[in-house]
């Protein structure tokens, strides 16, 4: 499709009027692809104000973009007027420390301070046995995504922009647009079944999790400290329940309000249903660790326990 008059006008007068133009797949507050997300992670990343332009919005534009910078993908970076590149060249330029005077900004008068995590002293030695297959010199890497919903940690070696925290002898790497989402961050461990890294995000709002009959009779058994709450009527706990549960009418009559809003709660009911509604209360009341037993009673007595009656 040839550039039409009109579209050249519309990126001319875009151009015209902002000094960074991103070219995007959705908006800055909602992308639509992996790496219009990236390029809006790394500009918010380091505080850089742009306009971003929504190229799904219109068919024209989409299209005469590409033909107008003679660049086959999307996103399309500008600074006054000139492309800057695409998802690659932009992180590329990010990583060598050279984005921001390519954007004409000077990087010492942008102040970026470390994020404040807290690694517990379980965690820290579970990060430096697995540094031992590290390559050398490489060294733990934080990567926030999605708006700090998607965390990733894995061992890399460091880049010019990074941010550092150390604790416990270990050192963690942030790139700045992750610096900015990481603060109040608690990297925990837990030993045994079903254990593993615990990645506390207090930034993001809670939500329910899901947890199989399997991964709950994993943690009974390792003794991983949760409340096991059951939602159903009395008259349905006659019939059957899960040793070592507890009512939740009951626990909300003496101690619910007490708890720690992160201790860890497990909701069933007799399929599921019901107790998916209690545990979004739960986590409306502030509670920030609430997982609702997918299958309810009825998949445990399937797939763990027999003895325990269907109904």
């Amino acid at each position: 499709m040839a550039l039409s008059s009109e579209t050249r006008s519309q990126i001319e007068t875009l151009l015209r009027q902002h000094t960074v133009v991103l070219f995007m797949k959705g908006n800055k507050q909602q992308p639509r692809c992996g790496f219009s997300a990236k390029v809006v992670e790394i500009l918010e990343g380091h505080g850089v104000d742009f306009r971003d332009v929504d190229v799904l919005s219109d068919p024209a534009l989409r299209d005469g973009i590409k033909e107008f910078s003679n660049w086959p993908t999307i996103p399309q970076l500008f600074y006054q007027g000139s492309l800057i590149g695409g998802s690659d060249i932009v992180r590329q330029l990010d990583e060598s420390g050279e984005l921001l005077s390519s954007l004409g900004i000077d990087p010492s008068k942008i102040a970026h301070t470390p994020p404040s995590i807290s690694i517990s002293p379980e965690a820290a030695a579970a990060i430096k046995d697995a540094a031992k297959e590290a390559e050398p010199g490489q060294q733990l890497r934080m990567v926030l995504q999605r708006g700090g919903q998607s965390i990733d940690l894995y061992f890399d070696l460091p880049r010019p922009n990074d941010l550092t925290v150390e604790q416990h002898g270990i050192t963690v790497l942030f790139d700045r647009a992750s610096a900015r989402l990481a603060s109040g961050i608690a990297i925990g461990f837990v030993d045994g079944p079903g254990g593993g890294f615990r990645i506390d995000n207090p930034n993001l709002p809670a939500r329910v999790g899901v947890l199989t009959v399997t991964e709950l009779q994993k943690m009974l058994t390792a003794k991983v400290p949760l409340k096991l709450l059951d939602v159903r009527t009395e008259r349905e706990r006659q019939v059957a329940r899960i040793a070592g549960d507890q009512a939740l009418e009951e626990l909300a009559r003496k101690e619910l309000d007490s708890l720690p809003k992160d201790t860890m709660l497990v909701v069933y009911c007799h399929h599921g249903t019901r107790s998916q509604a209690a545990a979004e209360q739960l986590v409306a009341r502030g509670f920030r660790n609430v997982w609702n037993l997918s299958g309810g009673i009825d998949a445990w007595s399937r797939q763990i326990d027999p003895s325990v009656a269907r109904y």
